[in-house]
């Protein structure tokens, strides 16, 4: 990358609208994403093989991150972590491609993304507690809160899109420097290194938008259900 970060140069116009790389790089990968899952849904089986035990073992974890961070049964969230880690994982490490530049080295993916988590977090708290008791939880513990609570939950998506913006768009930066100073097999332990960092931040942001998710279906000051003691018998 040569020029600003910020600054994006359309690759073609589709009518007024201006198509850049990072818009053409994101429907490439969610179309073999979409294509991989209707494969491997085809050839599920009872005795699975390799690729549907890898699969099945992604399945898990992404659940035991969910039901171990939200405290609630992980199938009403398994779709919306489990795509945002894989396809955020993916882009990443898409910068391995000759010529390429991860898509979430762009802000503008990275702020669809975040968006994408806060319009979901509100959609989960609303239907766990019901239109009044989600908003009611913005004036805990007073109404004079409110303000700073609505603040916090836009920081809350700012921070996620400064943090995978900056991560990502530094390695890119980083190898780039190197590589134009010292050859094509110099670079080689930085991009391990850059796969590494792909692969953390893509479970980061999966993370904080399963503790997002929580605080809004448990509520702010609530305790998570498993952690709620029983009644004492009367």
């Amino acid at each position: 990358m040569t020029g600003s970060p910020l600054v994006l140069e359309p690759l073609f116009m589709l009518g007024p609208v201006p198509v850049t790389r990072p818009v053409v790089t994101t429907w490439a990968i969610m179309v073999l994403l979409a294509l991989f899952a209707f494969y491997l849904r085809g050839r599920l089986s009872r005795e699975p093989g390799k690729l549907q035990s890898a699969a099945e073992l992604v399945v898990e974890a992404i659940d035991h991150q969910v039901s171990e961070v939200v405290q609630r049964d992980p199938a009403p969230y398994r779709a919306l972590v489990g795509t945002v880690f894989l396809f955020i994982l993916v882009a990443n490490w898409s910068s391995l491609v000759p010529g390429n530049e991860p898509p979430t080295a762009a802000l503008e993916t990275d702020a669809a993304l975040a968006l994408v988590v806060l319009a979901a977090t509100v959609w989960f708290g609303i239907r766990a507690q019901g239109l009044r008791g989600y908003f009611a939880t913005f004036a805990q513990p007073s109404w004079a809160m409110i303000p700073l609570n609505l603040i916090e939950q836009i920081t809350r998506a700012f921070s996620m899109i400064v943090r995978l913006f900056g991560n990502i768009m530094s390695g890119v930066f980083v190898i780039g420097i190197v590589l134009s100073l010292a050859g094509l097999l110099v670079p080689i332990p930085l991009m391990a290194l850059d796969l590494l960092t792909g692969a953390v931040q893509a479970y980061i942001f999966a993370i904080l938008s399963c503790v997002f998710i929580g605080a809004a279906v448990n509520g702010e000051e609530s305790t998570p259900p498993k952690a709620r003691p029983e009644r004492e018998p009367t």
